[in-house]
């Protein structure tokens, strides 16, 4: 017998996540802290968490897209999203609805079902339209003002897993994707984080 999930969202928030079938989600403040890290040649240094990594493999395997968009472009963060194997993303974005727009296009899908996650004013055109928003706890006032759900976990520590696993919850597809993985290694398929 497959033990029961641990985790226990809200039934309202559940419902108003309901039908998400993309995620967006930003890099600087939710993918990683916030920080940025400049090295003495120029080169940019990230730090992101392996469960925000997981997650979001794991929304893919759930048959919900995730799409990173961010404003800033570095080869830490180019490596990091090929490493997850994430196929829909958009780097030195300016205007990320115009980037949005494009990508949403490109896979079909409307902002009716879309989620978005992110920490500071560029992102508050996604997070008007989606139709779930999120956002960690340090995230900007008018941010979080526009959020549906606000992370425990703080961005680049898990709250970007928090989201994925919120929108797998609602989706039905959480507990399927657990006992999954309490099966013997041959009949996962989820490996890397």
């Amino acid at each position: 017998m497959d033990p029961a999930p641990a985790l226990n969202f809200p039934p309202a928030l559940l419902l108003k996540a309901q039908g998400i079938r993309g995620a967006i989600f930003d890099v600087d403040g939710v993918l990683t802290d916030g920080r940025v890290y400049i090295g003495a040649e120029g080169e940019t240094l990230k730090a992101f968490a392996s469960l925000d990594g997981h997650g979001l493999k794991l929304l893919q395997r759930g048959g919900i897209e995730p799409i990173v968009i961010t404003g800033r472009d570095s080869a830490a963060v180019r490596r990091r999203l090929a490493d997850l194997g994430l196929a829909h993303c958009a780097f030195g974005v300016d205007d990320k609805l115009a980037a949005a727009d494009a990508l949403l296009a490109e896979l079909g899908l409307a902002w009716d079902a879309i989620a978005a996650m992110g920490d500071d004013w560029p992102d508050l055109p996604l997070l008007a339209r989606a139709a779930f928003a999120c956002a960690p706890p340090q995230a900007h006032a008018e941010v979080r003002a526009l959020s549906h759900h606000i992370t425990s976990a703080a961005a680049g520590f898990g709250a970007a897993r928090e989201c994925c696993d919120l929108l797998l919850c609602a989706a039905g597809r959480y507990a399927g994707l657990l006992a999954e993985q309490l099966q013997p290694s041959a009949v996962r398929g989820v490996g890397g984080r």
